[in-house]
């Protein structure tokens, strides 16, 4: 392939590389992850609350990585409150989870600044043939897609597995119980869903480039010189 056209689908994958750590940063950020409803179940139980009467013991949840805000519906209007995951909800939520989850948005900023400069570095510059190289090109969008891939997988585990909206409507309550009626993720969650298949299209971009897949020239020498002995 001509050197304008591998300097171009370079370009083109540093940008989105580049664009995969911004929006990484800002989604961390954001306490725009999981909106939800949680019912005050003891008192719709002490009225006997059905269909539209629900509404009334219908609360609202937003949070993120950090912190969040809830709306409280004990039928005598809404208690809006604002909570910080560190160091309010450390006893209240799954913090070794939620830490991971941290520190796995944080991998895939860093591997996605990393790979943006060496993106750049191939398309203008005389890379090495180690991790700088075509070695490196997949390695960094590899570990970026898997990380990216490893935030909504443990995120998706805490809200369900770990009832994590219930934990947070319940935190401080001595009086009320809630329960959670309904959830649905939000803008920052589906955006690392966009950084997962931009750094997809990256790794075929890469091939495109005319680079081929790791290990793939190996193998080839091998069976080649495996049939050389075999024929002499």
């Amino acid at each position: 392939m001509p050197s304008r056209q591998k300097q171009l689908l370079f370009s083109v994958s540093g940008l989105l590389g580049l664009s995969c750590a911004l929006t990484a940063a800002v989604a961390t950020g954001l306490p725009f992850w999981l909106r939800g409803a949680a019912l005050c179940r003891t008192g719709a139980e002490l009225v006997n609350a059905t269909g539209p009467e629900l509404d009334k013991f219908l609360g609202e949840l937003s949070y993120g990585l950090f912190h969040g805000q809830r709306v409280k519906q004990c039928g005598l209007g809404g208690r809006t409150s604002r909570f910080s995951f560190f160091p309010d909800l450390l006893d209240a939520i799954p913090a070794g989870l939620h830490v991971t989850i941290i520190f796995f948005c944080g991998v895939v900023i860093f591997f996605s600044s990393v790979a943006t400069g060496f993106f750049f570095f191939n398309a203008f510059g005389r890379p090495y043939e180690t991790l700088q190289g075509p070695m490196g090109l997949y390695l960094w969008t590899f570990i970026c897609c898997l990380s990216s891939c490893l935030v909504m997988i443990l995120f998706a585990s805490e809200v369900k597995l770990q009832h994590l909206s219930e934990r947070i409507a319940n935190f401080n309550e001595i009086n009320f119980v809630f329960q959670t009626y309904s959830e649905r993720y939000d803008r920052c969650f589906w955006l690392f869903f966009l950084i997962f298949f931009l750094q997809g299209l990256n790794g075929i971009l890469i091939r495109l480039a005319g680079i081929q897949f790791p290990f793939q020239d190996s193998k080839e020498v091998e069976l080649s010189s495996g049939a050389a002995d075999l024929m002499y």
